[in-house]
């Protein structure tokens, strides 16, 4: 998984790729984000076919989305960004030269983004808002957690501490011609605030204090994320009554069965759905582009077909595989993604 993560992180931050990014330009819509960023999923050998790679993008959307929402400062989005930048530091920092263009990067976006005073930041930070706003997917994760409603709307606290620089409400004062305060009295919020926390780092290296942008699995540990359109959910507790005729069928087969070769694309697959039926459905009603995978189903009562069956499967491990056409090499990834953005903004 390393060498997976250095090659994204090697063509996501290369040197040309960034400066265009950082260009002043008007905001990419739904589909060219889509799409750069299956290109650099797809930077590596690891591959998603589209409906998995349509589950990471709503991920990683939504959790995008509500980390704008909790955002306490318009300013503060760069702490968020910075906390991004530190956690992928963290992957490759036993790679020196993908390491010193994650470096780069930061100190690139040091330079452009210090110098905007707050109003510039709020305008920033509304522009994103509106991109994403309608966007409701729920995402397991944030449901378990009770941010966000069964609609995909988030729900957002009223208690902690308030932005630096301001005051716990609930508190009116008045103040007469001179200056000076007459009157005041108090009013209920509806909420729990406390006073602001200290500022954090906005420097290469430092404590960013707030934590909006970290690892958001790394309090609440889910065995499994999962990202749903629709509100309806398939419930059925009652076991399989041929789950145990299955088992004891696969284990009777696995015995003397023949092994066939199978080609194999390079490179693997990575399923982002809980069952194969849900990655089938999916596939089915949305994806297009590459072919979908096929879902292997044992059957008791067909032992022919179940023979035929686990063969191919064995034969997926002892085959030998294809020669077929690799991802470009690292040196011309990011002009790769450069051209596909600016036939992007052509369109």
């Amino acid at each position: 998984m390393s060498i997976v993560m250095n090659d994204i992180i090697a063509t996501m931050f290369s040197k040309a790729f960034m400066e265009e990014l950082l260009k002043p330009q008007d905001l990419y819509s739904n589909r060219a984000l889509r799409t750069v960023l299956t290109r650099l999923a797809h930077a590596s050998i690891m591959r998603l076919n589209p409906a998995s790679m349509d589950r990471l993008y709503e991920l990683m959307v939504m959790a995008f989305k509500y980390q704008l929402l909790l955002c306490p400062r318009p300013r503060d989005l760069l702490i968020i960004s910075y906390n991004h930048i530190d956690a992928i530091r963290e992957f490759v920092r036993d790679t020196p030269s993908v390491l010193n263009q994650v470096d780069e990067t930061h100190r690139k976006i040091i330079e452009v983004y210090t110098p905007l005073s707050d109003g510039e930041f709020q305008l920033l930070r509304q522009t994103l808002l509106i991109f994403l706003q309608d966007m409701h997917v729920r995402v397991s994760l944030f449901l378990k957690d009770k941010v966000q409603n069964p609609n995909g709307r988030f729900a957002l606290s009223t208690t902690g501490p308030v932005p630096h620089g301001t005051e716990v409400p609930g508190l009116i004062r008045m103040f007469n011609s001179n200056g000076k305060e007459w009157k005041r009295w108090e009013f209920p919020t509806g909420g729990s605030y406390t006073s602001s926390i200290r500022v954090g780092s906005f420097e290469r290296f430092g404590d960013r204090v707030i934590r909006i942008g970290t690892n958001m699995y790394s309090v609440t540990q889910p065995e499994e994320t999962h990202t749903s359109k629709n509100y309806s959910q398939k419930a059925n507790s009652e076991p399989n009554p041929l789950a145990k005729e299955e088992l004891n069928l696969l284990a009777r087969l696995l015995g003397g069965m023949k092994v066939q070769n199978r080609n194999t694309e390079t490179g693997f697959r990575v399923n982002l759905f809980a069952t194969d039926q849900e990655e089938e459905e999916a596939g089915a009603s949305g994806g297009n582009g590459d072919q979908a995978f096929q879902v292997i189903n044992i059957q008791a009562t067909q032992d022919v077909q179940v023979n035929t069956e686990l063969a191919r499967i064995a034969g997926e491990f002892t085959g030998v595989p294809e020669q077929t056409e690799l991802p470009e090499g690292p040196s011309n990834k990011g002009d790769d993604l450069l051209a596909m953005m600016d036939d992007l903004i052509e369109l």
